[in-house]
């Protein structure tokens, strides 16, 4: 395909997210039916797709109208391309622009130029301050790779020459060496003989923080797994016996088969069926998402003030029912991939101001700033 064809196949696919339909199943849809797409036409279009998500707004003020057409030429605009080249009419490419659209555009306003929902502004502010607009600069751009190295089967050091021998390069953070940031090869990882020797996982940088700031002796329960990455960042740190829990079981089909990779044991447990009490229980809640928008962008577009004053009142519950399965003496970890206030140091503050049995050991927010994704952990202790 060409560059142009590309823009021309992105705006398709733009315009049916604009629509209504979450992004994945669209790009999902349009890979399946253009057998003519080669792998590197169809990461190409995908790019298009996720970095115009990211920067609706100002993309849509520049291209003049809020549709796939005026994304893409957004984005010619944005990056300094003559959209000429792009809108000639010629072949697959997009129809030759007409007098209007050729027009200069206007400069966006402030909550444009950020690409946040106007409604999301005050508290997007309030929960990061001085930070709030570098912060959502940030989300514009796309998030970076990381590997956590399974400690349990390697050292970074060996980890990094494995995926070296498979052309991929990687960095390890300064402060945790055991994560590692793809610098290189992204696209070889899962073909790779480090993943499917079980040496490294992709896990986000900021997961792998948060974990590794856990009190990490005895029995684990991960109450809202997922798919289970903190299960087994956790296992291969030491934890044990683990436990993985998740109201919909089907998020942790693979973890059988990641945990055998691995060499780590995780007890699955069918929901509403735990038993017992636990050293340490991990509650990844749902949350808005807004730590993640770089990797999910439509999702903040899709986000609505109701659906977070619902998202706050679902945490509240999980936690006071993870509390229960603490032991005495014991530790309950709340976390969320958010960056606002009301579901992060508030949603803890109000469990520990409603629960005098449990006391704060500490809060750690994670920001694309300075770690990967947007996180928070509030760890606190049963008395």
């Amino acid at each position: 395909m060409t560059p142009a064809a590309r823009v021309d196949a992105a705006i398709t696919i733009l315009d049916r997210i604009l629509a209504g339909e979450p992004a994945e199943p669209v790009l999902l849809r349009w890979s399946r039916a253009s057998r003519y797409a080669g792998s590197g036409d169809r990461a190409a279009v995908r790019d298009l797709v996720f970095d115009s998500l990211r920067r609706l707004r100002s993309r849509a003020v520049l291209g003049g109208a809020l549709t796939g057409r005026g994304l893409m030429l957004g984005m010619c605009r944005d990056d300094n391309t003559d959209p000429g080249l792009i809108f000639s009419g010629e072949g697959h490419a997009p129809a030759v622009l007409s007098p209007e659209e050729t027009a200069a555009p206007r400069a966006p306003d402030a909550g444009e130029r950020l690409d946040l929902p106007d409604w999301l502004l005050p508290l997007w502010q309030e929960a990061l301050g001085p930070e709030a607009e570098a912060v959502a600069l940030a989300m514009r751009d796309r998030a970076p790779l990381w590997l956590r190295v399974n400690l349990r089967r390697t050292d970074p050091g060996r980890a990094l020459a494995a995926l070296a021998d498979d052309g991929i390069a990687a960095q390890p953070h300064p402060e945790l060496p055991s994560a590692l940031r793809v610098t290189e090869g992204a696209r070889k990882i899962a073909s790779s003989r480090a993943y499917h020797d079980g040496l490294v996982e992709l896990q986000d940088l900021s997961p792998q923080l948060a974990c590794a700031a856990l009190p990490v002796r005895g029995s684990l329960l991960d109450f809202c797994a997922g798919g289970g990455g903190k299960a087994l960042a956790l296992a291969a740190r030491g934890a044990h016996p683990v436990t993985a829990h998740d109201i919909n079981p089907a998020r942790m089909a693979d973890l059988p088969a990641r945990a055998a990779r691995a060499g780590v044991q995780i007890r699955i447990a069918p929901p509403g069926q735990i038993s017992g009490r636990f050293d340490l229980v991990v509650a990844d809640v749902p949350c808005s998402g807004s730590g993640t928008w770089r990797r999910a962008p439509d999702a903040k577009w899709r986000l609505q003030a109701t659906d977070l004053d619902r998202l706050q009142g679902v945490q509240a519950g999980i936690l006071d029912q993870a509390a229960r399965l603490v032991t005495p003496g014991g530790h309950l970890a709340y976390m969320t991939c958010s960056v606002l206030r009301g579901e992060n140091s508030d949603q803890a503050d109000s469990f520990l101001a409603r629960s005098p049995g449990f006391e704060p050991v500490s809060q750690h927010r994670f920001s694309p700033l300075g770690a990967s994704d947007g996180f928070f952990l509030a760890l606190m202790r049963r008395r």
